[in-house]
């Protein structure tokens, strides 16, 4: 098979982001940027990304969309929430750190993550400290989130983990960030980053 009818046929397969999969409607406003924090936050445990996704959703589902209702809500509402989600091995602990998480968001950006895109001044890495303060958010975390955000924060593109270039890598696709970028070059850079990931969790 050709790059190119791979690549079509990669998208046509798994052209989803984890956002649009949890239900966020991903723009340039706190609120589905805070969501995609809490995705990232869940999806960066050692756990399946479909429970991850889940657990977000229960989590919204449950009205804790905005830092402020994260904060307020009781630590056992939380826990609940990532329960319904299947979210249930690290349920306690991340239910403390998204209440902790929230607090230090609203303390420090107003619950606003474009105060920290500002601070960062088109700095990925310093975009990727800033994002590592949050508690759960660690590397995996960062990494993550920025994927995701890259079609709306476009100075962040093209951003290609190491999870990603792994799945270019299993598909026999250019695996040099230049390469692969040059390969999706019109396309939605987070529709690629994630087909690319889900590529290398893809079993079949």
């Amino acid at each position: 098979m050709s790059t190119r009818r791979t690549l079509d046929a990669l998208l046509e397969r798994h052209g989803t982001t984890y956002a649009a999969e949890a239900g966020i409607r991903l723009r340039d406003t706190p609120q589905p940027l805070y969501q995609l924090l809490v995705l990232s936050h869940l999806l960066s445990a050692r756990i399946r990304a479909r429970v991850a996704v889940a657990a977000a959703r229960a989590l919204f589902a449950h009205r804790l969309r905005t830092p402020r209702r994260m904060a307020d809500a009781p630590w056992q509402e939380r826990v609940d929430a990532l329960g319904e989600g299947g979210y249930r091995r690290y349920d306690e602990r991340t239910a403390t750190q998204l209440g902790d998480g929230a607090l230090l968001l609203l303390d420090m950006y107003g619950g606003d993550l474009r105060r920290l895109r500002r601070e960062a001044a088109g700095e990925t890495d310093t975009l990727r400290s800033g994002l590592r303060r949050f508690p759960g958010i660690g590397p995996t975390g960062a990494d993550i989130f920025l994927r995701e955000v890259q079609t709306v924060w476009p100075e962040t593109a093209p951003y290609l983990d190491a999870k990603a270039l792994q799945g270019a890598e299993r598909l026999g696709l250019p695996t040099a960030p230049d390469g692969l970028s040059r390969l999706a070059k019109g396309r939605d850079p987070a529709v690629f980053a994630a087909a690319l990931v889900r590529g290398a969790l893809d079993k079949g």
